[in-house]
């Protein structure tokens, strides 16, 4: 008997890691670096759901599917963001901070699907884009961290 019709059989859902959600209301901005890499994810989905057709590969199709299905929702909701003013802190900009201890970070803040704190990118819904939002160079703002409340002036703006 087929695995498919067994109580063995794996729910899709188990599977397929879920995108980074957004919360409820929250419109789907992305950068044009963030929507090109949508793209280019979705082309690749394709290109492995179409092989995983060819050998016929039932389990690795739905699989496939399950996530195009989801990247196509999270496309169609996709607003791009460009041009943004560069003297206020606004999505897809690049802002340095400098902490109180001296230390300097930079931080773009991009779509929930660009992120990549490794990078600098963070999601314009974090809390540190939620607090660098609107403010300007020479501004201070505060955050809350594990290690307590902390203290950045945006040193710049790009």
């Amino acid at each position: 008997m087929s695995k498919a019709f067994t109580s063995e059989e794996t729910d899709v859902t188990d599977v397929v890691a879920p995108r980074a959600p957004l919360p409820p209301g929250t419109p789907n901005y992305v950068t044009r670096r963030g929507l090109t890499l949508l793209r280019a994810e979705r082309a690749e989905l394709a290109a492995n759901r179409a092989r995983a057709e060819a050998d016929a590969d039932v389990a690795a199709m739905h699989v496939l599917g399950a996530r195009l299905a989801e990247l196509d929702e999270r496309l169609a909701s996709a607003e791009l963001v460009e041009g943004q003013p560069k003297d206020v802190v606004r999505f897809g900009a690049t802002v340095t901070v400098a902490a109180t201890s001296g230390e300097t970070r930079a931080y773009r803040i991009v779509g929930v699907d660009e992120a990549d704190p490794t990078r600098g990118d963070v999601a314009f819904t974090s809390p540190i884009a939620r607090a660098l939002l609107g403010h300007e160079v020479g501004d201070e703002v505060q955050l809350r961290t594990p290690r307590g409340r902390e203290t950045l002036e945006i040193v710049a703006i790009a």
